[in-house]
């Protein structure tokens, strides 16, 4: 397999029945690609609900032979539909580093995995993150856009939630050692990092109970931490809301559903001639 690549500007080379197997596989506008993906979203839920039942065990004593021959028999058509896709781009790596590639690689790989670890096919469930591309098979193109702003909204907004999550990180490990040594053993709070343990489902308002103060200056000090976890669950939301208002006004923009044969990049702007990614004709 060769990987062909066109200088950006040119229209891609693909032709013969790469350039078919493409139009089936990545595009959602013609017949024959809008049948494929219906029918992919189809086995998609069928190997969840195998995968599914499979993990029932009065189900699995019964049909669990079935229930593994079928499970294996759409793994292989994944993993032939998986092989297609790499043939039928120009820049295979591209395609198989990006989200989806990604994607359609997991969900493929825990089935033959089981082979040498038993239950490990269990993770094929990754295989839901599939169903994204009913979007684009149902056209619904204004849930890309969507989707982008709050992609962008998040990639906006991680540093300051990284600093926001570090400060409450040195929160927790002062509460848990203040703790410690108020508490002590005999409550439960054995060690400093049981007692952060306890600060970090407190401060997340959990509480599952398995650890609780048992002193007045201890239980004064584990209200503290409840009434401050309720403000710490607002901040990254704030945060996050005003990037999306911020993206809102910014990104107006349409999106169309062509796939780029060069590097198989979606979410194109509806009246884009060339590939942002790669600058391939479209």
């Amino acid at each position: 397999m060769t990987d062909q690549t066109a200088p950006p500007g040119e229209p891609s080379r693909l032709h013969g029945w790469r350039a078919k197997v493409h139009e089936v596989i990545f595009e959602a506008d013609t017949p024959a690609g809008k049948l494929f993906d219906v029918v992919l979203i189809l086995t998609i839920l069928i190997s969840i609900v195998v995968v599914s039942l499979e993990s029932v065990p009065e189900i699995r004593l019964r049909y669990g032979s079935g229930l593994r021959a079928a499970e294996w028999v759409i793994t292989i058509l994944f993993t032939i539909e998986y092989i297609l896709r790499l043939l039928c781009v120009e820049r295979p790596l591209s395609y198989a580093t990006s989200f989806f590639g990604i994607v359609d690689l997991l969900a493929i790989l825990p089935t033959y995995i089981s082979v040498l670890v038993p239950g490990t096919q269990a993770l094929t469930v990754v295989r839901v993150l599939r169903l994204l591309r009913v979007f684009r098979v149902l056209k619904l193109v204004q849930y890309v856009s969507e989707a982008r702003t709050l992609n962008n909204a998040l990639r906006a907004s991680w540093k300051k939630i990284f600093v926001f999550l570090f400060a409450v990180l040195m929160v927790v490990v002062i509460v848990g050692s203040l703790m410690y040594l108020i508490e002590g053993p005999e409550h439960g709070f054995d060690s400093i990092p049981r007692a952060v343990y306890w600060a970090v489902v407190t401060l997340t308002t959990v509480g599952y109970g398995d650890i609780a103060p048992g002193t007045p200056l201890g239980q004064f000090l584990a209200m503290c931490v409840m009434i401050l976890g309720y403000g710490i669950i607002a901040v990254p939301t704030g945060i996050v809301t005003r990037e999306l208002v911020r993206e809102d006004r910014l990104d107006r923009s349409t999106f169309s559903t062509q796939s780029c044969q060069t590097c198989s990049a979606e979410g194109h702007d509806a009246d884009a001639s060339h590939c942002k990614y790669c600058g391939t004709k479209l």
